[in-house]
């Protein structure tokens, strides 16, 4: 797990090229390496996490024997070892155990086509002299970030926009039209960044630059969409099962390849349990799990978690997030997610990922899951009621029921339900589903449904206008049914642009690697085949994942409701942040020419007062740090 960089200049300029490395050292800190071509100007620069081959002929960038071909790389392809044997058939001598290497010499051998062999999360870069081109390629899912800046005359990349600060040619100038779409979903879409002339190089694509004129080209290599359009499986529910078992056992076990110690982001939610118990089983000695928990037992999930830690026998930490360890990492939330992120959850994912470095150095994380196997709440819901747009009359006796009950209310009356009936985050649920309800449309519906914030009530204090060229990821896709089509959505956008981008900086900030099974192409695959009256069965959510978690643990253990990642994010707002609030959200710093300030400052005022604006005040918050961070 590294950190990549790299640029263009005729120019030597190893200085440059070692402080782009250096901002994001955090990444690498086991090794660093430069390299520089004089025909072409090509700067590559690493920064290595030890994972695979400790020695130092693992270092990079990485020269073939032949010269021809450098790479520098971030990531893992777990089955490296395989493709290695079919090179070395083909008469290849390797020096190294890495799988560097291996990526290095299957392209040199099959050319781009090679990254259809690889099972695993990588994004890297290859000088190819040959054919007088740079290649930069991203995995299917999106697991590892790779960015590029290209105008006129310059073109770099990276594993982080913050290295592109310290080239002298990065030109900090903010696209303001993207922001709209952070207020709405908390994240800016790919392929767009917060700057302009900034790109994120999409999941499942790669992009092909020629040295001569520097023109490049961009070539998607993978879409979940090709595989929800092809035909269902006819198999039987138990040879589905026994596929998807055997499916996600292989994927464990490659992501166990490891030359240092594993362990486990352990919720207590289906996800993080079935890979805990499906790596306690295989392990056969203790696994490491790891687990925030709050005092708020509204949203403490760390007892359950340890419940099936017990169950499972494994060596479990578990750690109480205090006030003082959320102060400290709000402050920091800038540096690290170099543009504006709004997804909170951020914060105890750095923490467990802390936690967790203290005895590991790579953590299995369970992301994914949702998107695969039918699991956020939203689909069901917009699914049970997608017939309500061919029926004008339900739909208004609908939204007036919906209208009838406050965000409050509802709330209160959860309180009251049964332990097995209660929903998680029913306020922020609830006033979703009001939002999806208004929409014009199924695709609109479901746009609303994973919003933040309305995005009417971003018009009212955000002076941007939206442009609608960056939601063309929303529209129908084919014939594919609305359920399979919200989640090929959310594997396209949430899971990529929020979910990953989480889980990346959050663990690369303390030094440690992150693997996703649930993300295995093979998995992603396979399940958008399988026919939707067995995926989601019985009106059960992760219906088929939870088959195979009954195999390892008590059905009541696994059975209950649904929860995310929250935190009392209103209350220390209003409490503990408040001074950060008032600090950045006022008269003085916010932006005339983004914000109707009268308006912001209202929202601030109405939240102060008990309204239910926490999200707004939060997202703007977040993007008032960021740009005192990096632009003024």
């Amino acid at each position: 797990m590294c950190g990549i960089v790299g640029f263009i200049d005729k120019s030597k300029s190893i200085n440059t090229l070692s402080d782009m490395l250096k901002i994001q050292s955090y990444r690498g800190p086991d090794d660093s390496g430069v390299y520089f071509d004089e025909k072409s100007g090509v700067h590559f620069g690493h920064n290595r996490l030890s994972i695979q081959d400790l020695s130092s002929h693992g270092h990079q960038p990485f020269v073939s024997d032949c010269e021809n071909y450098v790479i520098v790389f971030n990531g893992e392809v777990y089955n490296f070892k395989n493709i290695r044997v079919d090179l070395e058939e083909l008469g290849y001598k390797f020096i190294s155990n890495s799988d560097t290497e291996v990526i290095l010499y299957s392209y040199k051998e099959w050319g781009i086509k090679c990254i259809d062999k690889f099972i695993g999360m990588f994004a890297f870069a290859i000088l190819d002299k040959v054919e007088d081109k740079l290649v930069l390629v991203r995995d299917r899912a999106g697991v590892k970030p790779l960015y590029y800046y290209a105008d006129e005359k310059e073109f770099m990349f990276s594993s982080e926009i913050k290295s592109f600060h310290k080239h002298p040619e990065f030109k900090k100038e903010q696209n303001l039209e993207v922001l709209p779409c952070f207020f709405q979903f908390g994240y800016i879409p790919a392929p767009y960044t917060i700057f302009k002339n900034c790109f994120k190089l999409e999941a499942g694509n790669y992009l092909e630059l020629s040295l001569g004129n520097l023109e490049f080209k961009i070539t998607k290599y993978w879409d979940v969409n090709d595989f929800y359009l092809q035909e269902k499986f006819t198999k039987s529910e138990y040879e589905i099962l026994e596929d998807i078992e055997a499916i996600l056992d292989n994927a464990i076990d490659l992501r166990m390849v490891s030359d240092v110690p594993v362990g486990v982001f352990l919720s207590g939610g289906y996800d993080s349990s079935l890979v805990a118990s499906i790596l306690a089983k295989k392990q056969g000695k203790k696994i490491n799990t790891f687990t925030i928990g709050f005092d708020d037992e509204k949203y403490n999930e760390a007892k359950h978690a340890k419940l099936i830690a017990e169950y499972l026998g494994t060596n479990h930490t578990e750690y109480y997030m205090n006030n003082s360890d959320m102060l400290n990492l709000v402050e920091s939330l800038p540096f690290y997610y170099d543009e504006p992120f709004g997804d909170s959850s951020a914060l105890p994912t750095m923490i467990v990922s802390k936690l967790a470095r203290q005895s590991v150095t790579v953590a299995l994380s369970a992301d994914g899951g949702d998107e695969a196997f039918c699991g956020y709440s939203k689909y069901f819901f917009l699914n049970k009621f997608q017939n309500i747009f061919s029926s004008s009359f339900k739909r208004e006796i609908l939204k007036t029921g919906l209208n009838f009950f406050s965000a409050n209310s509802v709330e209160y009356i959860n309180t009251k339900l049964p332990k097995n009936l209660k929903q998680t985050n029913i306020k922020d649920k609830y006033t979703k589903f009001q939002r999806a309800i208004n929409s014009k449309s199924l695709e609109e519906m479901f746009e609303n449904a994973s919003s933040y914030v309305d995005k009417n009530e971003i018009a009212r204090f955000l002076k941007v206008s939206k442009n609608k060229e960056l939601f063309k990821k929303w529209e129908k896709i084919g014939s594919i049914e609305f359920l399979n089509q919200m989640m090929a959505i959310d594997y396209k956008l949430f899971m990529n642009d929020d979910v990953l981008t989480k889980v990346d900086r959050a663990t690369m900030s303390v030094s440690l690697e992150g693997r996703e099974p649930l993300l295995d192409h093979r998995i992603i695959e396979y399940m958008a085949r399988v026919p939707l009256d067995i995926k989601y069965k019985n009106k059960q959510g992760k219906y088929l994942l939870r088959q195979v978690l009954y195999k390892y643990l008590p059905k009541e253990m696994v059975d209950k409701p649904k929860s995310g990642f929250q935190i009392p994010l209103n209350e220390w707002l209003r409490d503990e942040l408040r001074t950060m609030v008032d600090k950045y959200i006022c008269l003085e710093k916010l932006d005339d020419n983004i914000f109707d300030i009268n308006q912001v400052l209202s929202i601030k005022d109405k939240f102060y007062k008990g309204e239910n604006l926490g999200t707004q005040i939060w997202l703007i918050l977040i993007y008032q740090m960021w740009k005192e961070k990096w632009l003024d």
